[in-house]
């Protein structure tokens, strides 16, 4: 994929790492098959096309990659330990990238919070989780589009941080 992206635009500015899967499944139940598909998905497939990234953005000479992280990678969520320690092997991952491709590739995190997706306004659990944000309502996928596009377009002074977007949930 990368490959065909040099070939046909000859440049690579931006990567937004977006591929996840989420599922619950407790500590007990939880199988070494889900584990692997859950970080091979969200930690592994990340990685790799930020390799891939880096190094069309490196011949450049600039770029940036936003990886989507989540509020689970601050959080224990313990009906889901296998997407919590996948999306904090991001956040991790984020910060390791971001020194070792600095200084002429940004790279940042934004870790959604509860967004509501078309659909689920009338969803109980959702309705329960909105309860618990300090703006006592929930994300629209808007609202991470516009943090990405923040990152990538803008914050030249900005590389290696993990932006909440979340209503004010992440606050202790």
């Amino acid at each position: 994929m990368f490959q065909a992206v040099e070939k046909r635009f000859r440049r690579l500015d931006m990567l937004v790492n977006n591929a996840g899967i989420f599922f619950p499944a407790t500590w007990d139940k939880l199988s070494e098959d889900d584990w692997d598909r859950v970080l091979g998905t969200n930690l592994k497939g990340a990685f790799f096309c930020a390799q891939a990234a880096a190094r069309i953005m490196q011949r450049q000479g600039h770029g940036r990659i936003v990886i989507i992280s989540s509020l689970g990678g601050l959080q224990a969520w313990p009906d889901y330990i296998h997407y919590c320690a996948s999306k904090a092997g991001l956040i991790s991952l984020t910060r390791s990238l971001a020194k070792a491709l600095a200084p002429h590739i940004q790279v940042n995190s934004v870790a959604p919070g509860t967004i509501l997706f078309p659909g689920e306004e009338h969803d109980a659990e959702k309705q329960k989780l909105i309860r618990g944000i300090p703006l006592r309502k929930a994300g629209r996928p808007e609202d991470i589009a516009e943090a990405v596009l923040f990152l990538a377009t803008r914050g030249d002074f900005i590389t290696g941080q993990v932006l909440p977007v979340d209503g004010g949930k992440s606050i202790p």
